[in-house]
């Protein structure tokens, strides 16, 4: 039972999943093939283009919260529909940007159009997949970040090299060519996601019980859930979460924003050679997103497969920054890409052990919320080292700083999340009368 009806879920509901994360995904990263040459029309720093992602990550963490629990209440497939069509529409819109004020005021529209999206698929396979099943599902389901890369950088940079067709910029075609898909497969989303278990027709009735059942018990075992969703927010165990998980948006986003121009400097390459380049470090990514949740899985160690991961990533970074050679440093940015993502399904699954139903909604877009803001700030970070350094690589200091910081967390981490095993007292002894 437990193979067949987790099997039909995962073929049914993962790959279509991916399909819309990797659409976000491209949406969400086209700006970092967009900067080489939307930048330079703009007239602006580094830094004062980056501080686009600062307003995106902004809005998108103001919004997360509420549109995730507006996803509680009104349906995953309705909100996630909602989600693709409104940011579609915008990243449409981003062709049309002339000022940096405009390019700053799209980016933060997009931030807030997209707001709920991931965690609402998290929030979503929680109701889907039990504990056990947890990490691998969301792993397989995160494997669309590195596909995204893998096949957005070289269209991304095949439509930089359509500069002048038909009167529009290379940057302008980046953003009409993405953000077209997001709105034509919006409907397929109402038929194809099932709001749960309970309403999914290719499940038996027998199936759906058993699921349900597994499920429930979970859900009591989580124990009692806060009577306010919003309280959640002050829950030490989710404050712990988000504060940790800055670190992986702060490298992954940073380094998906910066890499096509570390490998812009390699040498004479057109844009679309540099969308080869920069899809190869994703390649390994895609590997560790199959490989390390299945050992997490095997051996119930994802305290220390996340230390593993952010070891990696400093070492990664440390190479990439150090070493003059174009290989070793795109295999120093693989090792990084690879650690930055490949933790992060252990990461995830921790936080539906002690939360469900609208409590898991809040508090996965808690975490998320405050974590992504790293997605803004990393690439800020770097870019303030690079207009003092001149050089792209210095910048991966500060990402390198970042993972030193995560890694020395991880302890802290796993004693916030541990349940406390209470500590049985012995019963006071009678008093003697005399």
């Amino acid at each position: 039972m437990e193979r067949n009806v987790l099997g039909k879920a995962a073929w049914r509901l993962l790959p279509f999943l991916g399909l819309l994360y990797v659409i976000a995904y491209i949406d969400r990263s086209n700006v970092g093939f967009a900067k080489l040459e939307l930048q330079a029309e703009l007239g602006v720093s580094a830094t004062a283009f980056t501080l686009g992602q600062v307003f995106f990550f902004t809005a998108y963490a103001i919004f997360e919260v509420p549109s995730n629990l507006m996803l509680h209440r009104v349906g995953a497939h309705r909100w996630i529909a909602r989600i693709l069509v409104t940011w579609g529409l915008v990243t449409v819109a981003t062709a049309l940007v002339e000022t940096t004020w405009q390019f700053y005021l799209a980016r933060f529209a997009l931030g807030a159009a997209e707001a709920g999206f991931f965690p609402g698929v998290l929030y979503y396979l929680s109701r889907w997949f039990p504990g056990s099943h947890r990490g691998r599902a969301i792993g397989a389901f995160m494997l669309a970040a590195p596909v995204s890369f893998i096949i957005g950088n070289p269209l991304m940079g095949a439509l930089m090299d359509l500069d002048g067709t038909w009167g529009l910029d290379g940057w302008q075609w980046v953003f009409l060519a993405t953000g077209i898909p997001a709105v034509l497969v919006a409907p397929l989303v109402l038929t194809l996601l099932p709001a749960g278990p309970e309403q999914a027709r290719w499940l038996a009735p027998d199936e759906k019980n058993w699921l349900t059942g597994v499920l429930a018990a979970e859900q009591a075992e989580a124990g009692a859930q806060p009577h306010h969703t919003l309280s959640v927010l002050k829950d030490r165990r989710v404050l712990t979460a988000a504060v940790f998980f800055l670190a992986f948006p702060l490298s992954t986003y940073g380094l998906s924003f910066w890499l096509p121009t570390i490998i812009d400097g390699f040498g004479d390459l057109t844009a679309t050679q540099v969308g080869f380049v920069s899809a190869v470090p994703y390649v390994c990514v895609a590997v560790g997103l199959v490989v390390v949740p299945r050992l997490v899985a095997r051996h119930d160690t994802p305290y220390l497969w996340i230390a593993a991961m952010l070891a990696l990533t400093i070492a990664g970074f440390t190479v990439a920054a150090l070493f003059g050679s174009p290989i070793v440093q795109m295999l120093g940015l693989c090792a990084a890409a690879v650690g930055g993502y490949a933790a992060q399904p252990a990461f995830w699954a921790l936080i539906p052990r002690f939360l469900t139903g609208a409590a898991a909604a809040a508090g996965i877009a808690a975490v998320n919320a405050v974590g992504n803001l790293g997605g803004g700030f990393g690439p800020l970070g770097i870019a303030a080292v690079v207009d003092s350094t001149g050089s792209a690589l210095t910048g991966l200091m500060f990402l390198l700083a970042v993972a030193v910081l995560g890694l020395l967390a991880v302890p802290l981490l796993r004693r916030a999340l541990t349940p406390r095993a209470s500590v049985p007292t012995s019963p006071r002894p009678e008093r003697q009368t005399v």
